[in-house]
């Protein structure tokens, strides 16, 4: 199978991480067909319209009559359509459900079995780890949000499938033409660069983190070495970016030094995950991230220079 031969159908293209991974695979010259419903009427996919290898269709990816017609000619599946995040699953339990897990399970039905599918999820399926030690794929899975329920069991539907990689992947942040300012780091940047404040809720939980750009060179690796790295999981994520929100905070205010932090005595934040991270089984396929937190912060400094709040997050 040529680069140039291949075919990636991506769900979700148009969103934060598809409309970078699909540049990017368009740039390495796959032919690249997204199916989006453009919830949030973004124009992220606009640098692809002139690639010939491009397609890009508007629909639901629980719809099965479309999935059938776009799996006909698919050599690789990316799915990445999803309600993502504890706030925007809350809001619509019956779409999280269906979209994060019922649509997933309804491609693995309806694909082939020689289709190869990678699968992003979210180490947030950890839930609250033990203390001082890392969650490894191969650690207990105890999500704590709707969210996380529904990608831990498309997840297992997915691996069950085979001939697939799961991605586990710590929070994302950095810099996207379908911008989402409500991620955690993405947040504190912004509140630093804005506001020169922020009152943080449960600092001392910890989770781990990696840059938009470094999750899709992931997805390119897996592409690269399918064969060795097929039907497991890998988490995804910086080894030295284990922090709790308060260390974030400190890491931030390295480079915006009028930046201060504040604990709330009282109140809580509804997302409670705390655990740390290990990413040695994907270092040990040989991928090494590129991005640092400094250099992803110094990113969205000159982000928030060009662009203002408001339409730029999922909830």
């Amino acid at each position: 199978m040529t680069t140039a031969s291949t075919h990636v159908l991506v769900t979700g293209g148009a969103g934060y991480l598809g409309s970078v991974l699909s540049k990017r695979l368009l740039d390495r010259g796959y032919k690249v067909t997204v199916l989006d419903n453009f919830m949030y009427r973004q124009n992220s996919l606009m640098d692809c319209c002139g690639e010939e290898g491009f397609q890009v269709v508007r629909g639901d990816c629980r719809d099965e009559r479309v999935l059938t017609d776009l799996l006909r000619t698919a050599d690789i599946i990316i799915p990445l359509a999803a309600l993502v995040g504890a706030p925007l699953c809350d809001r619509d339990r019956v779409g999280a459900y269906t979209v994060n897990f019922e649509a997933v399970q309804l491609l693995c039905k309806l694909s082939s079995p020689r289709q190869r599918i990678i699968f992003p999820v979210t180490n947030s399926g950890y839930g609250i780890g033990q203390p001082g030690v890392p969650c490894t794929e191969e650690s207990p899975l105890r999500p704590i949000s709707l969210y996380g329920e529904t990608k831990v069991k498309a997840e297992r539907v997915v691996l069950d499938r085979g001939n697939a990689i799961t991605l586990r992947l710590a929070t994302v942040f950095g810099v996207s033409p379908r911008m989402r300012m409500d991620l955690l780091v993405n947040d504190f940047v912004w509140r630093a660069v804005q506001d020169r404040a922020v009152v943080v809720f449960e600092g001392h939980c910890k989770r781990n983190y990696i840059h938009i750009r470094d999750v899709v060179r992931t997805f390119l690796h897996a592409i690269d070495h399918f064969d060795e790295m097929k039907d497991r999981p890998y988490n995804v994520g910086l080894d030295d970016a284990n922090l709790s929100k308060l260390e974030l905070c400190r890491v931030i205010q390295t480079l915006i030094p009028h930046f201060v932090s504040f604990e709330a005595p009282i109140g809580e934040d509804p997302d409670k995950r705390d655990y740390i991270v290990s990413n040695q089984r994907l270092s040990a396929t040989g991928f090494k991230p590129e991005w640092s937190l400094e250099r992803g912060i110094r990113e969205l400094m000159k982000c928030y220079t060009i662009i203002k709040a408001g339409q730029y997050a999922n909830v």
